[in-house]
C-alpha cells in the first residue's frame, strides 16, 4: 500500500534580491514542502526548492508528484523507489529531491538516528562559504556588513563591475577566503581574460565560469588558470562526471540539480575515482532542504549551504550554518528539522 504524501508551498523572502551574472532574481522563492507519512503515521520531509534554469517551478513539482508518489510503497527500499523515481517522466529533479529527503528523514526517524549515523559518517565538514549576490555597490557594501562573521565569502561575477567588487571586499575583509561563481555568465576568453585578476585578490577558486554545455571552453580555462575550476551547472547526475574529467577540477553537487540524496552520493563515488574535487551546494531554499543536503557534508571539500541564512523568512529550525559558517549537524533522527 503506497504511503500517504502531502505537500505544500511556501513563499520564501530573501533578505536581498539575488541576482546572478545570468538573471536577476525576484526577493521571493516558491518552494514546496513535502510530506511522507507511513502506516504507522511516522512522517519524514523534504524541500523542492524548484529552479526554471532545470525546468521546474513549485507548480510543476506539486503537477507531477501525484505520479510519482505511486512509487512510494516500502519505506525502506529506498534504491529500488529511488531508482523508480528516477525512471519517471522528465527529469523533475527537484521534486525527486523533494521525495528522497522525505524518505531518509523517514527511515532515521524509524530507526532513531540522524541521516549522517545512518551512513557512517562523523559530524565533521568544512566551513561554509557565505554567497553575496550582484547588486548597487550600496547593497553590496550592506551585503558585507551582514556577511562579516563568516571567513568564507562566494561573489558572483559577471556583472561588468568584478574588479570593483573584488576590491571592495578585500578592503572590508583582507583575511577572508574568497570563492567567485560566474553561473555560465563569461565565455572561456572572457574568464582568462579576468584570471589574472582572480588570482592578484588570491580568489580560491572559480564555478562554472562557462556556458554549461561548453566542455572544450571549461577545458580551455582550466588549462590556462592557477586557481582550481569546479563545474556547477555542467553537472547535475554521476553521469555527467565522467565527461568532465580533465576539463575541471572539482564538481558541485547540488539536491535540487541532481534529484535524490542517492544520486548524490554516486556523484562524490564517481568524482573520486575522477581525483576531481567535490563541493556541496544548494539553491535558495530554507532550514529544510539544506538539512537534507548536509548530510552529506562530511564527505566533501567544499560546503556552499548558505540558501537558509539568506532568508528573511525560514518556516523551518534545525541543523545549518552557525553565525561563523561552521556546519551544525543534527542530533535527532531523520534530517532533525521541525517547525
Amino acid at each position: 500500500m503506497p504511503m500517504h504524501v502531502e505537500w505544500e508551498l511556501l513563499d520564501l523572502q530573501t533578505r536581498h534580491a539575488f541576482h546572478i551574472a545570468r538573471q536577476a532574481a525576484p526577493p521571493t522563492r516558491r518552494t514546496v514542502w513535502v510530506r511522507v507519512r507511513d502506516v504507522e503515521g511516522l512522517e519524514g520531509w523534504g524541500e523542492a526548492p524548484a529552479t526554471p534554469f532545470y525546468g521546474e517551478i513549485a507548480e510543476t513539482v506539486v503537477a507531477v508528484l501525484p505520479r510519482l508518489v505511486t512509487h512510494l510503497e516500502d519505506p525502506w527500499a529506498l534504491e529500488r523507489t529511488e531508482r523508480a523515481l528516477a525512471s519517471e517522466i522528465g527529469r523533475n529533479p527537484a521534486a525527486k529531491a523533494a521525495l528522497s529527503a522525505a524518505l531518509h528523514d523517514l527511515l532515521g526517524k524509524r530507526l532513531g538516528q540522524p541521516v549522517w549515523k545512518l551512513w557512517g559518517l562523523e559530524p565533521r565538514a568544512p566551513v561554509s562559504s557565505f554567497t553575496l549576490g550582484i547588486d548597487t555597490p550600496e547593497v553590496m557594501r550592506a551585503k558585507l556588513r551582514e556577511a562579516e562573521p563568516y571567513p568564507v565569502l562566494k561573489i558572483k561575477v559577471g556583472s561588468g563591475r568584478d574588479e570593483e567588487i573584488l576590491q571592495m571586499i578585500r578592503d572590508a575583509g583582507p583575511g577572508k577566503t574568497i570563492r567567485v561563481d560566474a553561473n555560465t555568465g563569461w565565455s572561456a576568453s572572457q574568464a582568462i581574460r579576468a584570471l589574472p585578476m582572480l588570482e592578484a585578490y588570491g580568489v580560491e577558486l572559480v564555478e562554472q565560469p562557462v556556458a554549461k554545455g561548453d566542455l572544450e571552453g571549461m577545458a580551455r580555462v582550466r588549462r590556462a588558470s592557477r586557481i582550481p575550476v569546479i563545474a556547477d551547472e555542467s553537472c547535475e547526475v554521476a553521469a555527467d562526471v565522467h565527461r568532465l574529467a580533465g576539463a575541471v577540477d572539482g564538481v558541485n553537487i547540488k539536491l535540487a540539480k541532481c534529484g535524490s540524496l542517492r544520486e548524490a552520493l554516486r556523484i562524490v563515488h564517481v568524482a573520486r575515482a575522477h581525483g576531481l574535487q567535490v563541493m556541496l551546494g544548494c539553491m535558495v531554499e530554507s532550514t529544510l532542504g539544506i538539512a537534507a543536503a548536509l548530510q552529506l557534508a562530511p564527505l566533501v571539500d567544499y560546503v556552499d549551504l548558505d540558501g537558509a541564512a539568506l532568508l528573511a523568512n525560514d518556516p523551518f529550525t534545525g541543523p545549518g550554518l552557525e553565525p561563523d559558517g561552521s556546519i551544525r549537524f543534527n542530533t535527532e533522527p531523520g534530517l532533525g528539522v521541525s517547525c
